[in-house]
């Protein structure tokens, strides 16, 4: 019985694994405390609309500027709400995996499903923020790496797993890519082209 929950491993796919899922933990806690952040500033922005927030810091770096506009209530209660409904969820898959669990391949579509959802609306608020609103929302911006590091996570383990069921001559390409880190590299390289697009956007405004 307790095969059928916890996986039979090697040394180097459990040391693998606790790195995958210590990363998820990380930014899911991450993600959490943001979006508590922020709905706790909006409950101060809801009190007083012309109070100044912790996280405001200037014309650019300014949460209550956000806070403001349409899409921060996209479906018509604040977004970081979502957050607080879906990062202990993240939390809670990363602490069964670092307990050896045995996913069924159900959930761990489903997580995929989820956190690229997720990170899709993650990014879209990003270039909202960046080009529509034209101001950006430290603790958003946390959330939106945290969002780029956990997709990333559950994709490593789906693609390691072989999860989404490739062929062997496919699986044994994907198995090549991970193995030389290209799929790291990708993240790494994509996390670059974001910071860069928003210091091309705003340049010295964001010190100001």
């Amino acid at each position: 019985m307790f095969n059928k929950i916890f996986k039979m491993q090697s040394k180097s796919e459990i040391q693998s694994d606790r790195k995958i899922f210590a990363v998820m933990l990380l930014f899911g806690i991450v993600g959490l405390i943001a979006s508590f952040v922020l709905a706790v500033e909006e409950f101060h922005l809801l009190k007083d609309p012309n109070s100044v927030l912790s996280c405001s810091f200037n014309l650019v770096l300014n949460c209550a500027g956000v806070m403001k506009t349409w899409q921060a209530s996209v479906f018509g209660f604040p977004n970081m709400f979502i957050g607080l409904m879906g990062f202990p969820m993240v939390i809670l898959i990363a602490l069964l995996g670092l307990s050896q669990v045995r996913f069924p391949k159900w959930i761990l579509l489903g997580a995929q499903v989820g956190y690229l959802l997720a990170t899709l609306f993650a990014y879209w608020l990003f270039f909202n923020s960046v080009y529509a609103i034209q101001i950006l929302c430290p603790w958003c911006l946390l959330v939106t790496f945290s969002m780029t590091m956990l997709l990333s996570t559950i994709t490593h383990y789906n693609l390691r797993e072989n999860t989404f069921g490739f062929k062997p001559n496919m699986n044994k390409r994907v198995q090549e890519f991970l193995y030389k880190d290209y799929d790291k590299l990708a993240v790494a390289t994509w996390v670059v082209v974001l910071v860069s697009l928003v210091f091309l956007k705003f340049g010295d405004a964001l010190f100001a």
